[in-house]
């Protein structure tokens, strides 16, 4: 049985950044959770975050490898540079997925850390640009195949052919 890691808050844990939950309502979410599949992660906490927290983009239009290449930092909107946090969270998660026999990450898209399609950019303006954040990176370099939530449809239909 092919295990899943997963973004906590899209469990409807609140974990966000802003204290939140992103709770994702899908079929597929109830059968894994029943089947026992779902390995659940909120990178940010298990590096010691606190909830809530300032929002962090990565800076300057940059994505999730260039912090883990050492090119670009995590920030906080008050300036605070918070890449050991995020590379930390990204170690965690990879740990996890590792342990438990994850080959699949379902991620909330636009995270710092868990964004696979979508990250901000840095401005915190709002804008955003196609990349993948800090924890999302390191997964996909790992071979783990990451899914943002908008993606779960496609997600399931990978898992349900493997079974």
């Amino acid at each position: 049985m092919q295990k899943i890691l997963v973004s906590a808050c899209l469990m409807g844990h609140a974990v966000r950044y802003d204290g939140q939950a992103k709770p994702l309502v899908h079929p597929a979410i109830e059968r894994w959770r029943a089947e026992g599949r779902l390995v659940t992660i909120c990178p940010e906490m298990s590096a010691g975050m606190p909830v809530p927290r300032p929002p962090a983009e990565i800076e300057g239009g940059a994505a999730g490898a260039d912090v883990l290449a050492g090119r670009a930092r995590v920030v906080e909107i008050s300036g605070g540079d918070v890449t050991d946090g995020f590379r930390q969270a990204a170690e965690n998660a990879l740990s996890l997925a590792t342990e438990t026999g994850c080959r699949y990450a379902l991620l909330i898209d636009g995270s710092p850390s868990c964004g696979s399609g979508f990250i901000y950019d840095g401005s915190f303006s709002g804008a955003r640009h196609s990349g993948s954040g800090v924890t999302a990176a390191l997964l996909t370099q790992a071979g783990i195949a990451v899914f943002s939530d908008r993606e779960i449809d496609r997600l399931a239909e990978l898992v349900d052919d493997q079974d």
